[in-house]
């Protein structure tokens, strides 16, 4: 959930680090630091706050001549924002410097061992105790990558670490565990980094370590050698997309300008899962056909968004496919003893690809022997490496925490999914009316694109709010759980999201004068039964926002200004249209109420702990 920068090079390291932490600014923080190689030794600055703190400590000083340097945005877990508990941590002796991204688990024994051998520690964090583990092996080896392996090896957890030696000046080392870290060489210099927006400004060439490889980075080059010690050569990938992407281009937010790229996010996905014809049979080479005509069950696996993904395929699949369907949080998988079949397809969902709790639901799924396909949008990442097979949405950089157009990415993927498996099994009919009804999705959100303004200004009429309900009815009820995540969100509000039948048994209780319900009305066999639903909650005095689907009659009393028409291609498909609306709606509260859509409180873009 933190950020990690690291540069070694021939210019001054201090501005490059800062730049670097802004660029990860999105994942979100309340201190940060950094540290660098100065006449002869270990220098930091850190600062609780925003960057323009730890920016004025740095500004004009000695600090900022250094050319090799590691940095650091926090999310407080151990211990409250404070300086004495921000990253860089040193090691007792001064003679280590590390940045940490995720959780020690077992840092307490660690700390209670160290202490009893003389250790003194001056924060209240879990990572302190690794720049200490590392100094005494240190004394130990005599050898740097060999005491990071011997320290990590005592680590419990999951981390990403960027560490500094002041006997090896210019010398950048790096490792990870179960978190992200990205490094690149080029001319003049090398880096790391949590994720690629920090490194877009210098390459596009990038290697993605692998799980305990020690990276060792000068300005001349970078190494990396395995848990034995053996060198480990790695092909560099080729981001897609340049520094330009990560930048707001005049919108108010990254979130709005990401909502207005929903189109060309769900174009791009699809062309490059089908072919010239709009046929996927292969995914894009991302899955062997036979494989598809194999599977007997589906299980979608996924947290926050990337669940309420699952659970909008699932009315799909398990509507045209005829095989049992289940969409699981991937937090839970994980602890829980889920049957499946042994011919069953699981369905990692991540944007990161990173996600603790789905990669940790992954190895749990292939440890049982179950095929994983992992839906991605990084290309390399933790997932991507460890699933069966991958199809990576090209959503390109979502910098904004609350997720929307890779979120629309990823149903574009999971529809296909499906109508491959369609075809694979001999459906060739209903996967083309699949296919065609996915090609045309890009044209229908453009159009809820286009009525951002209105959907913003009938937003703002709801500012005042503190409550507020989503209900729908199959692929509507998925939908409902996505917008009521987005509000939740970004603007703090209470929402909750139900199937409009539940409705009478409890929830309507809550009904009160005024209460906003966004009722989602794009299924025509059961379109009587959920306006039945807002018909009860105006009864009680709700004020309804509707939904609808174009070309669906409602009640001649509906008032035309909380009435949001959107089009859609087809009901199996709506939510991929739909959730526009709503991340509209979420936005334009969020605008009205002046909070930042960017970085919500308490939330990271990629949750690598549990």
């Amino acid at each position: 959930m933190c950020g990690i920068v690291g540069y070694t090079g021939f210019e001054a390291a201090a501005p490059r680090l800062l730049d670097g932490l802004e660029k990860l600014a999105y994942r979100g923080y309340d201190s940060a630091g950094i540290a660098l190689h100065e006449r002869g030794g270990l220098v930091t600055a850190r600062a609780v706050g925003k960057l323009g703190e730890l920016i004025g400590l740095t500004r004009g000083g000695s600090i900022y001549r250094g050319t090799c340097g590691i940095g650091h945005t926090r999310w407080a877990t151990h211990g409250a924002p404070a300086a004495r508990n921000a990253h860089p941590h040193l090691s007792q002796d001064g003679g280590v410097a590390v940045v940490h991204n995720g959780i020690i688990e077992n840092y307490r024994i660690l700390k209670a061992e160290l202490e009893a051998e003389g250790a003194v520690f001056s924060s209240e964090t879990d990572s302190e105790v690794i720049p200490f583990l590392i100094a005494k092996y240190l004394k130990q080896t005599g050898e740097p990558e060999e005491a990071i392996r011997r320290a990590t090896a005592r680590l419990v957890g999951a981390y990403a670490l960027g560490i500094l030696f002041s006997e090896y000046p210019g010398r950048i080392y790096a490792v990870r565990y179960q978190s992200p870290l990205v490094a690149a060489h080029c001319e003049g210099c090398s880096l790391i980094a949590s994720d690629v927006p920090a490194l877009l400004e210098y390459t596009r060439q990038v290697i993605y370590p692998a799980e305990g490889e020690v990276v060792c980075l000068t300005p001349d080059a970078m190494t990396v050698t395995n848990a034995d010690g053996k060198a480990v050569r790695h092909l560099p990938h080729t981001v897609e997309w340049d520094s330009a992407a990560a930048r707001k281009d005049g919108y108010s937010s990254f979130m709005e300008k990401e909502i207005r790229e929903v189109p060309r996010a769900m174009e791009q996905t699809i062309r490059s899962l089908t072919d010239g014809e709009g046929r996927c049979t292969d995914l894009g080479g991302g899955i062997d056909p036979a494989r598809l005509r194999e599977t007997e069950e589906l299980c979608f696996l996924g947290c926050g968004s990337a669940y309420h993904v699952g659970v909008a395929a699932q009315y799909c699949a398990e509507k045209l496919l005829g095989i049992p369907v289940r969409t699981e949080p991937a937090s839970e998988f994980r602890y829980r003893r889920v049957p499946l079949a042994k011919n069953c397809l699981a369905v990692a969902v991540s944007q990161s690809g990173e996600t603790a709790d789905t990669l940790a639901a992954v190895r749990e799924s292939r440890r049982r022997g179950i095929y994983v396909l992992g839906v991605v949008n990084v290309v390399g990442s933790a997932i991507a490496r460890e699933t069966d097979a991958v199809l990576y949405t090209r959503a390109g950089p979502e910098i904004a925490v609350a997720t929307t157009k890779a979120y629309c990415a990823q149903l574009c993927a999971v529809y296909l999914l499906i109508a491959a498996i369609l075809r694979a099994k001999g459906n060739e009919e209903e996967a083309r009316r699949l296919e065609r009804a996915v090609a045309a999705l890009p044209e229908c959100a453009a159009a809820v694109v286009g009525r951002a303004e209105k959907i913003m200004t009938l937003a703002s009429s709801l500012s005042g709010a503190r409550d507020a309900f989503f209900i729908g009815r199959g692929a509507d009820y998925a939908a409902c759980m996505e917008g009521s995540l987005k509000l939740k969100e970004i603007t703090y509000s209470h929402a909750e999201a139900y199937a409009a039948g539940e409705l009478k048994h409890g929830t309507i209780s809550l009904i009160e004068e005024g209460v906003p319900v966004v009722a989602v009305l794009t299924q025509p066999h059961i379109l009587a039964k959920t306006l039945s639903g807002a018909e009860e909650v105006r009864a009680r005095g709700a004020r309804v926002i509707a939904i609808a689907g174009e070309g669906v009659a409602l009640p001649e009393d509906f008032a035309d200004r909380d009435v949001i028409s959107v089009p859609v291609p087809d009901p199996d498909v709506s939510p991929a249209v739909s959730t526009v609306a709503m991340q509209l709606l979420a936005l334009g509260v969020c605008r009205a109420r002046a909070l930042d859509p960017d970085q919500p409180r308490n939330l990271a873009k990629s949750v690598t702990v549990e």
